[in-house]
């Protein structure tokens, strides 16, 4: 991430931010959650986030809301991401690295397959 220099960094920072915050429409099919209180941030969940939001990009998918919580009490296995698709159990995952959130995009958002060797907790929170 490129250092503030102007107030124009600034706002080029901000539009960014509202883009992705319009993400969060509440008619999506789906939303993930990823975890960041300060033991997740601590833990890379800020690339996580930033790979799930391109990974949707990139697949063009807009029907999936991408949402911030605070701590989820998982610290142990942060950074954590909890997927909640349209008709199915929440699941949330553990250890989610960049490349690992790529996966979990692509197996349980598009595929519809759990990433079972990351899952921490199935069902409601």
């Amino acid at each position: 991430m490129s250092k503030v220099k102007s107030l124009e960094d600034l706002m080029k920072i901000k539009e960014q931010a509202l883009k992705e915050l319009q993400m969060r429409d509440s008619k999506k099919k789906g939303k993930i959650v990823v975890a960041m209180g300060t033991c997740g941030i601590a833990a890379g969940a800020k690339d996580t986030l930033r790979a799930i939001v391109e990974a949707l990009d990139k697949n063009h998918i807009v029907d999936v809301a991408v949402v911030q919580s605070g701590c989820m009490g998982l610290c142990e296995v942060e950074p954590t991401v909890e997927v909640r698709m349209e008709g199915q159990d929440p699941i949330i995952y553990g250890h989610v690295t960049p490349e690992q959130a790529e996966r979990i995009v692509k197996q349980h958002v598009i595929e519809g397959k759990v990433v079972s060797d990351l899952v921490v907790r199935k069902g409601e929170v």
